[in-house]
């Protein structure tokens, strides 16, 4: 069985900002499919320990007084969400992202955070198997004109969105676009195994990165573009 036809867990953060180094998780979500029928779902509701600024409580909802009265204790729950994902990594089961760089990597800097074991330590090795739909469309659609949001990509693939910016859903909809793509393209993805994709999405990321990183140089001489993928510390 080709691994879009098989089990996935997609995965998704919904999070305080944009520095997977310094933000807080907000919300998180683990959904298995098999394939892109849903199996089952895990989601997260937490307490941050620090104010949500208003511009991300405006995109996925959550305030700082429902995080205070109904969220978990983050280190309760980072610790659950991690638990979650390596129990599903360990069994080669891959875990599908968009944009895993952000999510992985954010929920890797909780953990250190609360004194807790990486992903990586609590596997014992690399993170992986990983598939991110961002990274796998980038590279075969390379030249698409348009913005490579979720919500965008979803619309190329026929992937419906339902509630874009809640995690259950971002998360079930980056393993539907993981399908379509595994689909679509079989040579350059659908018929791989599992680790020869994700060592491709490792050199489509660092490729894409400094090419990036090119451009941006010719305003900004010091632009830097982190070419590591899937987490941002190279695990």
């Amino acid at each position: 069985m080709t691994w879009w036809k098989g089990p996935l867990t997609g995965f998704d953060l919904e999070t305080t900002g944009t520095d997977p180094e310094e933000s807080r998780i907000v919300t998180a979500a683990v959904v298995d499919t098999l394939g892109g029928t849903v199996q089952g779902a895990t989601t997260w509701l937490l307490d941050p320990g620090v104010p949500i600024p208003a511009e991300a409580a405006a995109i996925h909802g959550i305030t700082d007084a429902e995080a205070r009265a109904h969220g978990r204790p983050a280190a309760e729950a980072v610790e659950e969400i991690a638990r979650v994902l390596v129990e599903r990594l360990a069994t080669g089961r891959p875990v599908v992202a968009f944009n895993a760089p952000f999510d992985l990597s954010l929920l890797d800097a909780e953990l250190r955070r609360h004194g807790l074991p990486t992903l990586a330590e609590r596997l014992g090795g690399p993170v992986g198997p990983v598939v991110d739909a961002m990274v796998v469309d980038r590279a075969l659609d390379k030249y698409r004109k348009g913005s490579r949001t979720l919500q965008r990509v979803c619309e190329v693939y026929g992937v419906e969105l339902r509630d874009a910016h809640e995690a259950g859903s971002d998360a079930l909809a980056a393993v539907r676009v993981a399908v379509a793509l595994g689909h679509r393209y079989p040579a350059q993805a659908g018929d791989l195994p599992l680790d020869e994709l994700h060592r491709r999405q490792v050199d489509w990321h660092r490729a894409w990165a400094a090419d990036l990183q090119s451009w941006l140089r010719r305003k900004d001489p010091a632009a830097v573009v982190d070419p590591r993928w899937p987490l941002k510390d190279a695990s």
